[in-house]
């Protein structure tokens, strides 16, 4: 399948059944609680996405301007979020993607948001952006896996989705990578520039010209997540370290495995406050 073929096909991005019952739940609520509905909200790359999207459409002449779920809900009615969120409930039944365990998929990208934010912290960047982007950052493995299930199969019995060369992998496959699926589909969905081009470029940031920090951050924070799922040894590590990205960015490994003050492998839905 093309690139762009695979950006015009409709499919529906799976969202955490927990989250999905907590949310409705708040929202029955006689006041509901907002930051516990951002909280609820930004553990749900879905949900997130589909606020962004909603958000920097036309409809509120804000395209291209809102980076967070924070700043969706600071526009958008709890009616819009009711009904994005009965929407997904009702979609519960197409849960499943092909070759992707979502529990770990979820988990996994809520711990890069959650890494990507700390590093813009350091380095003086948007941190609500790069939560954003770390959560966000593979809905183009998503859309891989739904739109072309059968041309990713053989892949992924060759290289695990969260293998560190992976998106190589699909670029030798495929002519494309979920990185640019990502940035196409948020480019599709007037998501503000910078996050555009930090999905674009994050599997090999500062090349051919670019500068995108946001981009480099979610490089560092993907590299962690990647091996953490690996199991990388700490010398491993050292040797898969990305130290040139660090290197403009101002971060060495140190820096980056100091951020690791959460635990990776069990997240609890709405402990991501921004």
């Amino acid at each position: 399948m093309e690139l762009q073929a695979l950006l015009a096909a409709q499919f529906v991005l799976p969202s955490i059944p927990q989250v999905i019952a907590l949310l409705l739940s708040e929202l029955e609520c006689t006041e509901p609680d907002l930051k516990r509905i951002s909280q609820l909200i930004s553990t749900d790359l879905a949900l997130t996405t589909r606020l962004l999207q909603v958000s920097n459409s036309e409809r509120f002449n804000l395209s291209g301007q809102i980076h967070s779920v924070s700043e969706s809900l600071a526009i958008l009615g709890l009616s819009d979020v009711r009904a994005m969120a009965e929407a997904a409930a009702s979609a519960a039944s197409f849960k499943a993607v092909p070759g992707i365990h979502l529990q770990r998929f979820w988990t996994y990208s809520l711990n890069v948001a959650k890494l990507a934010r700390s590093l813009a912290g350091e380095v003086r960047q948007n941190q609500q952006a790069a939560f954003t982007c770390g959560l966000i950052h593979a809905i183009g493995e998503l859309a891989i896996h739904i739109g072309m299930p059968k041309e990713v199969a053989l892949l992924d019995t060759e290289i695990h989705h969260l293998d560190l060369a992976r998106a190589d992998a699909e670029r030798a496959a495929f002519g494309f990578c979920y990185a640019q699926v990502g940035a196409g589909l948020a480019r599709k969905w007037y998501f503000p520039e910078s996050m555009t081009d930090a999905l674009e470029h994050q599997y090999a940031p500062f090349e051919d010209d670019v500068y995108e920090p946001l981009a480099g951050i979610i490089h560092l924070a993907t590299w962690r997540g990647r091996a953490l799922a690996a199991e990388l040894s700490d010398r491993a590590m050292a040797v898969t370290f990305p130290g040139a990205v660090g290197e403009v960015l101002g971060i060495d490994i140190d820096m980056v495995l100091q951020q690791d003050s959460f635990n990776w492998f069990s997240s609890t839905a709405g402990d991501a406050a921004l």
